[in-house]
């Protein structure tokens, strides 16, 4: 069976109100999809970081979203994801300010899991950052998940 590590974008749109934007609410609809009908053909698996970062803010949104990771299992942020995510900031790859989209990509790396699922677009799912960190990662002895969004992964 094939892994994916979720990443807190897909967990924020799938449990957040509705977008009056037509984009974020497809994207939105995307991961209801995905999340009721893919998510148990793959291991699914989440961080510290994701859960760290979804305890921010409202309190209500919050419990949405803790609940909903309730049963996912937690890689552990180890020695090894640690100084791949410095790699990947001082490669240049990702900003410092974006030091926990690095650490996500770098906890997959090193677990070797096959995806990381987000709609990170900024830092993550984006084509030339993703080239930059397959070769940080490839230098180190990692291969690097595929990065793509929900809609990539919705199967054939």
């Amino acid at each position: 069976m094939e892994s994916v590590y979720i990443e807190t974008t897909v967990i924020s749109y799938l449990v957040s109100r509705p977008s009056r934007d037509i984009l974020v609410a497809a994207h939105q609809q995307t991961t209801y999809e995905w999340w009721t009908s893919r998510r148990q053909e793959f291991e699914c698996y989440i961080s510290q970081v994701v859960i760290d970062e979804i305890q921010a803010g409202d309190n209500t949104a919050v419990e949405k979203r803790m609940a909903e990771i309730g049963n996912l299992a937690v890689l552990e942020a180890t020695i090894e994801a640690e100084r791949l995510t410095e790699a990947i900031i001082d490669g240049g790859a990702i900003p410092k300010r974006a030091i926990r989209d690095a650490a996500h990509i770098a906890v997959a790396a090193v677990n070797d899991i096959d995806y990381l699922l987000t709609w990170n677009c900024r830092h993550l799912a984006n084509a030339q950052i993703i080239r930059r960190i397959s070769v940080i990662c490839n230098t180190r002895g990692y291969s690097m998940p595929v990065i793509c969004t929900p809609e990539e992964l919705m199967g054939v």
